[in-house]
């Protein structure tokens, strides 16, 4: 019985990391296509405002998201969040191919889109808890950071690809069919049975999630560790190595192996923590990771391209086995109760603070050059080093 029990539950998690990678590599998908044709129809203008119509409700609906996904349960949010996001892409793929591309279109996608990421972020970082032992989240957070990386890598390929062959119409096809293969694998993942929905209004349920945060410690730092450690390293490092290369004339080749080291870092990170599944002393492990990080991304600013090449790649084990550990310690720590609530709090302070990062990495790099900018990313990894040994239990 014992052994049945387990193997469900492997099943279960394999579902879901599916799904959840399927989810992701069509998420990256579709941002590249909706950049690249807003781009094409309009200019880097108009490509910026489109994406920025689906920041915002992603944004500000985040955390309503986790109010509902402790409320209604995870597993419903998520797939509402992929039903939402499948249909649309398809509806507007078949739109464009019947009425050509008009931008107005592109709105409608993306501020969609950015209600759909609302429900969905939030849910889905709740889910694992409800899926496996607590022991084993290290082993899943690693293979979900393995899948986001995956993504992250296929994605932009396929969506470069897709453009060539097929347009804009296939390539959101493609990501539909992405979504849609998500969710057939989710409607077969089982959690266990829910709490019933609290007869609070979603305001208080919200008010209650604040206080649960403030009022542990521990939990506080970590989600301030989190927030700290991935806000450099959710987007803008790519767009400092971008800055970096160009101001000193290395050209596309040392980028493209400057973002292939930190991702394969990262990668072996990831599957060294989900193979091994235990992190020995994890507060100690995610402070060294995070000075580590520190040192490594503020060297590669001074360093020539060779050496910064393989510093990339220090630099992606290192900051991949700090978030590894930092998601796993926060999954063991809060209630699954608050999850969802806890979860978007985290996206909002990542996600949705990063893209202010990307102009602030220009006016930087104009101002004093690209290896200030990443000096300044290296801070922000020791405060959390500081947080992390000082508040962490």
């Amino acid at each position: 019985m014992l052994q049945r029990t387990a193997a469900h539950r492997d099943a279960n998690v394999l579902r879901w990391l599916g799904a959840y990678a399927a989810s992701v590599t069509g998420d990256v998908i579709y941002f590249v296509t909706l950049s690249a044709t807003a781009e094409r129809l309009a200019g880097p203008a108009q490509a910026g405002l489109v994406i920025a119509a689906g920041a915002l409700p992603r944004a500000v609906l985040m955390l309503a998201g986790g109010v509902l996904a402790d409320r209604w349960g995870p597993r419903r949010m998520v797939i509402s969040g992929d039903v939402v996001r499948c249909l649309t892409i398809l509806l507007v793929a078949g739109l464009l191919l019947a009425a050509g591309s008009p931008l107005w279109l592109l709105y409608v996608l993306a501020v969609v889109f950015g209600v759909a990421d609302a429900l969905f972020m939030p849910a889905v970082g709740a889910l694992p808890p409800r899926l496996t032992s607590s022991s084993q989240l290290g082993r899943v957070q690693g293979m979900r950071m393995l899948g986001v990386r995956f993504a992250n890598a296929a994605g932009p390929m396929a969506a470069g690809v897709m453009l060539a062959f097929s347009g804009t119409p296939g390539t959101f096809a493609v990501a539909g069919l992405l979504f849609l293969v998500s969710l057939a694998l989710l409607l077969f993942v089982r959690v266990g049975a829910a709490e019933p929905a609290p007869a609070a209004s979603l305001w208080s349920d919200f008010r209650e999630g604040l206080r649960y945060v403030r009022g542990r410690s521990g939990l506080l730092a970590l989600v301030i560790v989190i927030a700290l450690s991935e806000l450099c390293f959710s987007g803008p490092i790519g767009v400092a190595f971008v800055l970096l290369t160009g101001e000193r004339h290395d050209g596309p080749v040392v980028l493209a192996a400057m973002l292939s080291a930190f991702s394969i870092g990262a990668a072996l990170s990831s599957v060294g923590v989900a193979v091994l599944n235990r992190v020995p002393s994890p507060r100690l492990s995610m402070t060294v990771s995070l000075l580590l990080t520190a040192f490594a991304v503020a060297s590669i600013g001074v360093l020539p391209a060779t050496a910064g090449i393989a510093v990339s790649g220090v630099l992606g084990l290192t900051s991949a086995v700090a978030a590894v550990v930092g998601y796993t310690l926060l999954q063991q720590t809060a209630e699954p109760r608050f999850l969802g609530r806890v979860t978007a709090m985290l996206t909002l302070l990542t996600l949705g603070l990063s893209p202010l990062i990307f102009p602030l990495a220009g006016l930087v790099t104009a101002a004093w050059g690209a290896g200030v900018f990443l000096a300044c990313c290296g801070i922000v990894s020791l405060a959390a080093a500081a947080v992390a040994v000082a508040k962490v239990p």
